[in-house]
C-alpha cells in the first residue's frame, strides 16, 4: 500500500524516524512492483500514468463541451454531467472513513504529543499566513487589471448579506455532541476532533488498546484499497465535468467577464508558483518542480470537482506516494487544510472586491484594503464549514468596507468558473503545507520525493 501501517506502542518506541521512512519506501516499491503492465487494444491508455490520463480527459472534455454549446446541445452536456456526478459521489463516499481511520492510525503512531502540538501550530500559522498573501495578490491584480471597468451593474438584483455563525460558536461546534451525526453530516472539524481524541485514548490505554489498533490497521488497508479503485476512474469523471462546464457556459458568458476570470487565474498561478514554490524551495530546500509534478492529480481533480474535501482522498494518496510524506503528518495537516485553508477563496475576495468597487465607481483607500485583508484572513476560519463559503465570505468582505452587495449577483453567474481555480489553489496549499511540515519534522522520504512520477491506476485490473 502507499501508506504505512499503524505501529504498536512497543514497536513505536523502538523505531526511529529513519526506519519509518524506510518502511514507507518498501511499501512504495511493493506497490510499484504489483502494478502490472496491461495488454490488449487499450494497452497504451491503461498503462499510461494517471495524471496524463486526467489531462487528456480534461482537454477532451473542454473540446466536447464547447462543441455541444456551439451547436445548441447543452442538454447533452447536462446528461454527460451525470457521469461526473457519480464520480463525485464515489469520492465523497471516501471522505469520512478516510479522514477518521487515517487520523486514528496517525495518532497511534505518534506518542509524542508535543510533536503533534508543533504540527498543529505550524499548520495554522502556514494557512493563515499564506491566506494573507493570497488576498494581497488578488487586490494587486484587481488594481492592475481593472476587472470592473466597463461593466454595468445597474440591472443587478439586490442581495441580502449572507451571515456566518459567530467565531465562538464555530469554536464550540468543533466538539461533536454525537460523533455518528458528525460523520453523517460530513462535519470535517468534528470528525478530526473525535479522531484525535480516539487515537489519543488508544495510546493511553497501552496494551489493552492493541486489538483496537490492529482493527484500525486492517481497516486502513481496506479504505486505502477502496481509494485506489475510486481514483482510477478520475479521468472519466473529469471528462464529464469539464464537458458539462464548457457545454453549459460556453464562450458567450465568459468573454464579457473575461478580465475577472483572467485576474483570478493569473493570481492563482502566481501564488502557487511564487509563494508555495518559493516556500518549498527556500525553507524545505526541496525541488519545487518535483513538488508540482507530484500533486498534479489532486490539482486537476480539485479543478474539475471544485471541492477541497472531495479531493482529499486523491491529495492524501499523492503526498504519501508521490512525495514520500509520512502518514502521521499527512493524516493531520490535509484534513485540517481542507477545512480552514482558503487561499484561493481569499484571492477571489480581492479580485471580486475590486471588481465591485470599480463597476460602481467607488474608491477604496489603504484602510479599506487593510480591512479586506484582515476580514478575508479571519473569515477563512469562521466560514470554512459553511456551504457556499466563497459567496458567504464575499458578502462579509463587501459589507465590511461598505461596497454594494448587488455585485455578488454578477460574480455568482461565473462562480463555478472561478471556483475551479481557487479550489485547485487551496489543494495545492494543503500539499505545500504538508511537505514543509514533514520536512521540518524529518517525516519525509527524500528518495521517494525525488523519484520521477509513478502514480498510475494502482492495483485495479481492468482486464
Amino acid at each position: 500500500m502507499f501508506a504505512r501501517r499503524c505501529p504498536s506502542p512497543n514497536w513505536y518506541h523502538a523505531a526511529t524516524a529513519g526506519s519509518l521512512i524506510r518502511s514507507a519506501a518498501m511499501e512504495r516499491e511493493v506497490l510499484m512492483a504489483n502494478t502490472s503492465q496491461k495488454t490488449g487494444f487499450l494497452a497504451p491508455w491503461r498503462n499510461m500514468l494517471l495524471w496524463k490520463q486526467i489531462v487528456i480527459a480534461l482537454v477532451l472534455g473542454v473540446i466536447t463541451g464547447v462543441l455541444l454549446n456551439a451547436t445548441g446541445n447543452q442538454a447533452i452536456a447536462g446528461m454527460i454531467k451525470n457521469i461526473g456526478t457519480l464520480f463525485l459521489s464515489l469520492i465523497k463516499m471516501l471522505i469520512v472513513p478516510l479522514i477518521f481511520v487515517s487520523l486514528v492510525c496517525g495518532m497511534t503512531s505518534v506518542s509524542d504529543m508535543a510533536r503533534m502540538g508543533r504540527i498543529g501550530l505550524k499548520s495554522i500559522v502556514f494557512y493563515l499566513g499564506t491566506t494573507a498573501f493570497a488576498i494581497t495578490i488578488g487586490l494587486t491584480l484587481g488594481l492592475l487589471m481593472q476587472p470592473g471597468a466597463g461593466i454595468d451593474l445597474s440591472a443587478a438584483a439586490a442581495m441580502e448579506p449572507k451571515t456566518s455563525p459567530p467565531f465562538i460558536q464555530q469554536l464550540i461546534g468543533i466538539v461533536p455532541k454525537n460523533p455518528v451525526a458528525a460523520a453523517a453530516d460530513g462535519n470535517v472539524l468534528q470528525i478530526i476532533f473525535f479522531a484525535i481524541m480516539f487515537g489519543l485514548a488508544i495510546n493511553l490505554v497501552g496494551e489493552a488498546g492493541k486489538p483496537v489498533r490492529e482493527f484500525f490497521e486492517a481497516l486502513n488497508s481496506v479504505v486505502l484499497k477502496l481509494t485506489e479503485i475510486v481514483i482510477s476512474f478520475a479521468p472519466y469523471g473529469v471528462f464529464a465535468l469539464m464537458a458539462w462546464v464548457a457545454g453549459t457556459y460556453g464562450l458567450d458568458l465568459l468573454l464579457p467577464l473575461g478580465t475577472v476570470i483572467a485576474a483570478l487565474y493569473i493570481g492563482c498561478f502566481l501564488h502557487a508558483l511564487i509563494v508555495y514554490g518559493g516556500l518549498v524551495s527556500v525553507f524545505a530546500r526541496l525541488n519545487p518542480v518535483r513538488f508540482f509534478q507530484g500533486i498534479i492529480e489532486p490539482q486537476i481533480v480539485a479543478f474539475t470537482s471544485t471541492s477541497s474535501s472531495g479531493t482529499l482522498p486523491v491529495t492524501m494518496t499523492a503526498v504519501q506516494q508521490n512525495l514520500g510524506v509520512n502518514r502521521s503528518v499527512a493524516s493531520f495537516t490535509l484534513p485540517l487544510g481542507a477545512t480552514i485553508n482558503m487561499d484561493g477563496t481569499a484571492m477571489y475576495q480581492g479580485v471580486a472586491a475590486l471588481f465591485v468597487a470599480q463597476a460602481f465607481g467607488m474608491e477604496l483607500g489603504m484602510a479599506e484594503y487593510a480591512t479586506i485583508i484582515l476580514t478575508s484572513t479571519l473569515a477563512s476560519i469562521g466560514t470554512a464549514g459553511v456551504p457556499g463559503a466563497g459567496l458567504v465570505m464575499l458578502s462579509l468582505v463587501l459589507t465590511s468596507v461598505g461596497l454594494p452587495l448587488e455585485g455578488v449577483a454578477i460574480i455568482a453567474g461565473i462562480d463555478r468558473i472561478l471556483d475551479m481555480a481557487r479550489t485547485a489553489l487551496n489543494v495545492t496549499g494543503d500539499a505545500a503545507c504538508t511537505v514543509l511540515i514533514a520536512k521540518s519534522e524529518d517525516q519525509i522520504d527524500l528518495e521517494a520525493y525525488d523519484t520521477p512520477h509513478v502514480l498510475k491506476t494502482p492495483g485495479v485490473s481492468r482486464a
